[in-house]
């Protein structure tokens, strides 16, 4: 009977200690405190690397951009592609060769929806996160922090934060989907307080007669 108690006793501390880790209240301290400073922000601007790569067929992709957040507003400059989005409307202005579209569309509700605007609060629903340590990146001590999506079909199962511990700037995140693709995002030059005006999020279909609208809202 007493080695039956042990047992279950043994059992029980170790199920609590799986559910405790699965929301680590180190990392919600953290993530917590990066969300609050970024919806405290007027705005912020980077630019950043990004890169690709596939474990299954060895594909590979790099790339740079620019980003600029404020608030549920965004908007992201890629080599081919503007993407801006003013938290009711985005529009997804292509650019191939002599050839320029833009596409309209309604903000998504998606909660699970990974963006710029979305990545400072994409922790507090559906979700388990742990602090994972600390590393260099770019000079600087991070803080990584990994998030394990709770629902197993979820578009990104794992998400990695890298979060400057001094002032809890977010520098970068990585990010695998079930495909066995990876996406890491590593920020430069961040600038945050910047006075960005609401208009600077929304695309002027009128300042560019030359594009072609699809408006599919």
């Amino acid at each position: 009977m007493l080695k039956r108690i042990l047992l279950f006793t043994v059992l029980i501390i170790g199920f609590q200690g799986l559910v405790w880790g699965q929301k680590d209240p180190k990392a919600k301290l953290v993530l917590d405190q990066v969300s609050e400073r970024y919806q405290s922000l007027s705005g912020v601007q980077a630019t950043f690397e990004y890169y690709y790569y596939n474990d299954i067929d060895g594909a590979s992709q790099s790339s740079t951009g620019e980003v600029a957040v404020k608030g549920n507003r965004y908007k992201l400059v890629l080599d081919d592609q503007e993407i801006y989005n003013n938290g009711e409307t985005v529009w997804t202005y292509i650019k191939t060769g002599d050839y320029k579209e833009v596409t309209i569309n309604t903000v998504s509700d998606d909660p699970d929806e990974l963006t710029p605007s979305s990545i400072y609060n994409l922790y507090k629903k559906g979700y388990d996160y742990v602090l994972i340590g600390d590393e260099k990146l770019s000079g600087k001590l991070v803080q990584r922090i990994k998030l394990t999506a709770e629902n197993q079909n979820a578009q990104f199962s794992t998400i990695i934060l890298y979060v400057d511990k001094a002032n809890k700037d977010l520098m970068g995140w990585e990010v695998s989907d079930a495909d066995g693709g990876s996406f890491k995002y590593q920020f430069k030059n961040v600038k945050t307080n910047v006075d960005l005006k609401n208009s600077f999020f929304a695309f002027d279909v009128s300042a560019h007669v030359d594009v072609e609208v699809i408006d599919l809202r």
